[in-house]
Formats: structure tokens, sequence, C-alpha cells
């Protein structure tokens, strides 16, 4: 079966109360949960936005990492949730149903 990518890029998400955000958490969960329980669950998370940041650069024949986070970047990945379902339409149902949850909008790729 395809794998999907379903994510959001910080940016998305919003200003919102503390309270607000407690308050996704669960709906979250139990969509997750959903996907386990269907048998389409591969990994969820978020990112941690203050956690360390580099990037590996081999396209110059040599191996460069550099520190971050970059200035010029305006958006960056949120979290993420990978899915092991039969078509496009199952991935679209389970994007929408985190959408519903978080309260904000999700991006599908499918993985080779």
């Amino acid at each position: 079966m395809p794998q999907y990518l379903i994510y959001f890029n910080q940016q998305w998400v919003g200003d919102h109360s503390e309270e607000w955000f407690r308050s996704r958490g669960p709906l979250a969960n139990a969509v997750v949960e959903e996907i386990k329980a269907a048998g389409a669950y591969l990994y969820a998370g978020g990112v941690v936005e203050d956690g360390p940041i580099f990037s590996a650069d081999a396209t110059s024949g040599e191996l460069l990492f550099t520190d971050g986070p970059y200035a010029e970047t305006k958006e960056f990945l949120g979290g993420l949730t990978v899915v092991d379902v039969p078509d496009d339409e199952t991935a679209r149902m389970w994007a929408g149903k985190i959408a519903e949850a978080c309260g904000w909008p999700q991006e599908v790729r499918q993985l080779w």
C-alpha cells in the first residue's frame, strides 16, 4: 500500500491561547488512536521549535554540516503523520480528520 506524509508548517497554526492549544491535544491524540486502530499508523510527531537545528549538505562533493536556523526561512515543519493506506481518498480522509482536530491546515504528499 502507498504511504502518505500528512504535515503542516508551523506558520499555519496561527496565534491561539495556551488553553486553546491544550484543548486540541486530546482531539489530535484521538485521531492518532483512530489511525492506529484502522491499522494505517506508521508515525506521528511534532517538531521541537527551539531544539538543535542543523543541516547536512554533500552537493559540493564534501560533506558540510551547518548550524541553523536560517533567517531567510519563512516556513518550517511543525509536525507530521505518516500513514499506510490503500489510496489518495483514504489519505485525504485522515488529513481531514487531523486538520479538524488540530484546527489548522494539513498538506498531503505520497511517499516513494
